[in-house]
């Protein structure tokens, strides 16, 4: 059994260094999902090989280290894909509550709060807590659904207000959720020798990477509201000093009716008006130039132009 935890730690790893070293435009959150899965598998083997109580206890710590904060960089990872913005004040409490959680766990073994007592056995030549629960434990089983039913939430938001590129998308990510709650409870009130949970770690690495990987040219919708016609007639002269996200605003107001555009064709809109030639763009949103020039023959289509002299006459439309 301990080799199986080891091939599973190999691969979290082997998916890390997928991620590094070939996804262009790297996202913090998910980069700290795939570091706290890791971890969290190596606390697994650890675990496995534990010779004594002490050790046991060490590498317990270590999965939940890892699994404590696995929960808050998933959350943060499908807000993301699913168009959140994540402020400041959000990331530092949901942090605060992680470290509180986690500083109760690493209790065990010098205070009966989350355990009150815990010896070590071993299955199948590989080493295994035996744990009575103590007051405290309770916390971490709210702490894990509430996780869940922020996912679920972020998840039905997105669709409803369509933030999310694809219906596609937000079922894989509905898969990840309810994928990872089916093994928890599974495991929860039946017995097993295996964690399947480090199993489902892996899957949802592999199935975040290939969404993320997709969305990376296509991102989620931005629903940007239409703003009121413009009255004023500015001269010419004054465009090259007009602030851009007053030339965005202007441009907006010619959207047709009922469009929208993606968040990729906002910032390659933004680029444009700043003069950037399509070599340009395409090296800082780190696209192929073919791939902008299909956003931008959209956009164009969106606001009813065909060159790039069209959309700056809308400025003084």
């Amino acid at each position: 059994m301990s080799i199986t935890y080891a091939v599973i730690v190999a691969v979290a790893l082997l998916l890390l260094a997928v991620y590094c070293f070939f996804v262009r435009k790297k996202e913090t959150w998910l980069l700290l999902l795939f570091i706290s899965i890791t971890v969290a598998n190596v606390g697994y083997f650890l675990l496995s090989i534990s010779k004594t109580l002490t050790f046991a206890i060490f590498a317990n710590d270590v999965v939940y280290l890892g699994s404590v904060f696995l929960s808050m960089f998933m959350l943060l990872t499908i807000s993301k894909l699913c168009g959140f913005k994540i402020k400041k004040k959000t990331v530092s409490f949901l942090l605060t509550i992680g470290v509180l959680m986690f500083a109760i766990i690493a209790t065990s073994g010098f205070l009966p709060w989350y355990y009150k007592e815990v010896s070590l056995t071993f299955v199948d030549g590989a080493a295994k807590l035996s744990k009575v629960y103590g007051a405290l434990h309770p916390l971490y089983l709210i702490y894990l659904l509430s996780y869940f039913a922020a996912m679920i939430a972020c998840i039905v938001h997105s669709i409803h207000k369509k933030m999310i590129a694809s219906q596609k998308h937000a079922s894989l990510l509905a898969a990840i959720v309810f994928g990872n709650i089916a093994v928890w409870f599974v495991e929860k009130f039946i017995p097993w020798n295996f964690e399947f949970l480090s199993v489902s770690y892996l899957f949802s690495e592999i199935i975040l990477l290939g969404i993320y990987w997709m969305m990376q040219d296509y991102v989620r919708l931005d629903l940007i509201p239409k703003p009121a016609p413009v009255v004023s007639h500015p001269d010419p002269a004054d465009i090259a000093t007009m602030p851009i996200e007053e030339k965005i605003l202007k441009v907006l107001s010619f959207l047709k009716p009922g469009e929208m555009l993606a968040a990729r064709e906002r910032e390659i809109l933004e680029l444009v008006l700043q003069n950037k030639k399509r070599k340009e763009i395409a090296d800082e949103l780190c696209l192929s130039e073919n791939t902008i020039k299909t956003y931008t023959r959209t956009l164009y289509g969106k606001l009813g132009v065909n060159s790039r002299e069209e959309l700056y006459a809308l400025l003084i439309k």
